[in-house]
């Protein structure tokens, strides 16, 4: 399993958006650009993520996007959900069933079980990791990058 870029994209830009002071919005093109995104494709994930009530727009000159929630509120599965979507990671196509001519239709795939399995630890460790828990790490990694990045954040931030 390969997940796209937009997932990706979609957790950095949400981080940004965490360092918004209160009432402040970042323009969906500075934070593509930061982020080195295609400025169309990403305004098709903003809208996703909009659409999942994670992030609020903001119309008009002054406007932009901002937090919808608390970030201890958003976790990387709600983003995950946003840009994906529900479907299962994987689908049985029967292979199994030719390969033992079998012609029982409630015969299940040997995959099927382990591939859930395997998807709801991978979900459950995805629900756990928060906005807030990311940021955290993120500031006690790298803070004066963090630091750069808030500089940047005020000089293209709309009040």
């Amino acid at each position: 399993m390969q997940m796209k870029t937009g997932v990706e994209q979609s957790v950095y830009a949400i981080l940004i958006l965490n360092m918004l002071p209160d009432k402040a919005v970042l323009p969906g093109e500075a934070i593509s650009q930061q982020l080195g995104a295609s400025p169309t494709y990403f305004q098709k994930l903003l809208r996703k993520l909009v659409s999942a009530d994670l992030i609020t727009s903001v119309p008009g000159v002054k406007g932009g996007f901002k937090l919808r929630k608390k970030p201890e509120d958003i976790r990387v599965y709600d983003i995950y959900l946003a840009i994906e979507g529900k479907q299962s990671l994987y689908s049985s196509s029967g292979v199994l069933h030719g390969m033992l001519d079998l012609e029982e239709e409630n015969s299940c795939c040997l995959l099927t079980n382990l591939m859930e399995e395997a998807e709801s630890s991978w979900k459950s460790v995805l629900k756990r990791e928060t906005v807030a828990s990311l940021y955290e790490e993120i500031n006690e990694s790298y803070p004066l990058k963090v630091q750069l990045l808030q500089e940047w954040i005020k000089e293209k931030m709309v009040l």
